[in-house]
C-alpha cells in the first residue's frame, strides 16, 4: 500500500502558525518553535504508518494524538491524512468543537 499524504486544513495551518508565532515572540527565539515542528513531523510519521493507533473523538471519523500540551486532530481516508486542527489543550474546548464543525 502506498503511503498516505498529509494534508493540513486552512484552520489547522492557522492554528499551528499562531502557536509557533506565540512561542517565538514569547521566548524571543525560534528554538522551541523549531523543536515543536520536529515533534509534529515525527508524530505525523507515526500516524502515517498506523493512522488508527490513536483514539477517535466524538466527531465522526476524527481522531486525535496528544503531543504534550498540544493535540493533532485528523481524519483518515485511503490516500490522505487530513489534519483538521492543531490544538493547544489549555484552550477552551468549545473553540475546538466549533473549528471541527466548520471543516
Amino acid at each position: 500500500m502506498a503511503e498516505r499524504s498529509v494534508i493540513w486544513t486552512h484552520t489547522a495551518i492557522k492554528q499551528r502558525r499562531a502557536v509557533l508565532e506565540y512561542w517565538t515572540k514569547r521566548n524571543q527565539s525560534t528554538l522551541f518553535a523549531e523543536k515543536l515542528i520536529q515533534v509534529i513531523a515525527h508524530r505525523l510519521d507515526i500516524i502515517k504508518k498506523d493512522p488508527y493507533a490513536f483514539p477517535e473523538t466524538d466527531f465522526k471519523s476524527v481522531r486525535f494524538s496528544a503531543i504534550g500540551y498540544f493535540s493533532l486532530y485528523y481524519k483518515v481516508n485511503p490516500k490522505k491524512i487530513i489534519v483538521m486542527a492543531f490544538w493547544d489543550n489549555r484552550q477552551d474546548l468549545k473553540k475546538l468543537y466549533k473549528s471541527l464543525k466548520e471543516d
